[in-house]
């Protein structure tokens, strides 16, 4: 089944990727790698919920903004290859999750996205991760999410 197709089967439109906010660029490729950016929970150029994890935005939400993050990456790397068709498979996620002092449910936010990127790929879309807690994310976004995939000619 075409990337596309699957796509909407989980009910997915992808956004227009956003220019980036900053000096980088949204997606590197070397090799047969691209490298994604790191991604925010940004829904029509706003982020959707700001606040830390733990005070005042559920681990349940989170994990639904850890979910756009990985949205609007694979709308950054279909922008740059042209179709999600050529993903061969997703290498490392990356997560990020301004937290609380105490919050202890870090790698289930990051779900979110590691969730979405396996029911869209597959068993190609199991990966390496990271997930950290950290004090600050820009625009006090709750979530950031980057990914590593591997890109067929």
């Amino acid at each position: 089944m075409a990337i596309d197709e699957k796509l909407a089967e989980l009910g997915i439109i992808l956004p227009e990727a956003t220019a980036p906010v900053g000096s980088y660029v949204l997606v590197k490729l070397t090799g047969n790698l691209a490298f994604v950016s790191g991604m925010l929970p940004s829904v029509s150029g706003r982020i959707k919920q700001t606040g830390r994890v733990g005070e005042g935005i559920t681990t349940q939400e989170a994990y639904d903004l850890a979910r756009i993050c990985a949205i609007n990456g694979l709308a950054a790397l279909k922008s740059v290859i042209g179709t999600l068709d050529r993903v061969k498979g997703i290498a490392m996620v990356q997560g990020f999750v301004q937290a609380a002092l105490d919050y202890a449910e870090v790698p289930k936010v990051i779900n979110g996205a590691s969730d979405l990127l396996v029911a869209l790929f597959g068993d190609a879309g199991r990966h390496a991760r990271f997930a950290v807690g950290v004090a600050s994310l820009p625009t006090n976004a709750p979530v950031e999410v980057a990914f590593v995939a591997e890109i067929m000619p």
